[in-house]
């Protein structure tokens, strides 16, 4: 994980919840060089999120994704079970509770009542907006979501959702926050249930249940098409590159071959949202600005030395293995 520049150290983040999201969170912004309080109302689990802080660290030093030492980190990140003390000081608030409305709401109204009133106050909920979780709280235009990948620091990917009540400064100052801590930070443009993140994970588990329901195939076998198929590509490109990609022709040349099909498909799981030929024409344009169809070629090629190169990755990898365990039997 890179250092971020002096001029965005030194802030102070309160991280609510010590659960594996919060302790992930923790080590993000510590190596972010800020100044970490981690709280959770349970002193057990504020033993555990330290372990796990501290394994995490290791590892990342392991494979050599850590700047700076494991100590100086770790003193950045401190542990409480009172709130007030957690958020008091904070500049960013990071609300790391289950995913239960009945709990967050009183939750945000007590963080709320001890934060300053210039901290920004960040969900980390998965699929709740912060329409529901903070709307009712006085200073709600400070408020929004930012969801992230598990664990996020080693997925950088975060979505920053604001609700129609959030002030735009305070979006951005989110999405500069995580930028600026090594994240690659999205603005989710409409506050939807499960914003982006989980509704592409959601459509992918809702099919896998379907064919392993109706007997087409076993749950090894849908992650193996996955895991050695859609995954490899999906690992550094997405899926409109993808099929733009995967046609001579690009994206439109695709969306008239294939998507006639998908659209059948679509039906037999009772949804009806075919391909228009306008909402191809805007994706194609978006990708046509991104990649001229000149340049197609060489993007194939591209991909396919991104695709070589993560193959002798994981070979070379399954070989180490193979190398420590046998290490190990002999021991």
């Amino acid at each position: 994980m890179p250092a971020p520049e002096a001029s965005v150290r030194n802030q102070t983040a309160g991280i609510v919840g010590a659960g594996s999201i919060g302790s992930a969170f923790a080590i993000v912004f510590a190596t972010a060089g800020h100044s970490v309080v981690v709280q959770d109302p349970d002193a057990g689990s504020l033993e555990k999120a330290q372990a796990r802080v501290a394994t995490s660290l290791r590892e990342l030093r392991e494979f050599d994704l850590l700047e700076g030492s494991i100590e100086e980190i770790a003193s950045r990140i401190g542990y409480v079970t009172d709130l007030r003390q957690a958020v008091c000081q904070a500049d960013f608030i990071q609300e790391c509770a289950p995913e239960r409305l009945e709990l967050k709401q009183p939750l945000f109204t007590e963080i709320e009542r001890h934060a300053r009133p210039d901290a920004i106050i960040a969900s980390s909920a998965s699929a709740i907006p912060a329409s529901q979780s903070m709307g009712h709280l006085d200073s709600k235009h400070r408020c929004l979501v930012c969801h992230p990948g598990n664990p996020p620091y080693l997925i950088p990917v975060i979505e920053i959702v604001p609700a129609p009540f959030t002030d735009p400064d305070i979006a951005e100052k989110a999405r500069q926050f995580f930028a600026a801590a090594g994240m690659s930070p999205i603005i989710v443009r409409k506050e939807v249930e499960g914003f982006v993140f989980n509704r592409l994970q959601g459509a992918m588990l809702r099919e896998a249940y379907c064919l392993f329901r109706d007997g087409v195939a076993s749950i090894e076998e849908i992650d193996s098409i996955v895991r050695e198929g859609l995954g490899m590509r999906w690992s550094f490109m997405g899926p409109f590159e993808t099929v733009d990609l995967n046609t001579q022709g690009g994206l439109a040349s695709h969306a008239l071959k294939m998507g006639p099909a998908y659209a059948r498909m679509g039906k037999e799981r009772g949804q009806d949202d075919p391909w228009t030929a306008e909402l191809v024409e805007r994706a194609t344009a978006e990708r046509r600005a991104a990649l001229p169809i000149d340049d197609w070629q060489a993007r194939t090629e591209w991909r396919d030395r991104q695709l070589m190169a993560l193959l002798g990755h994981r070979r070379r990898m399954a070989a180490n293995q193979s190398t420590d365990t046998a290490a190990k039997a002999v021991s």
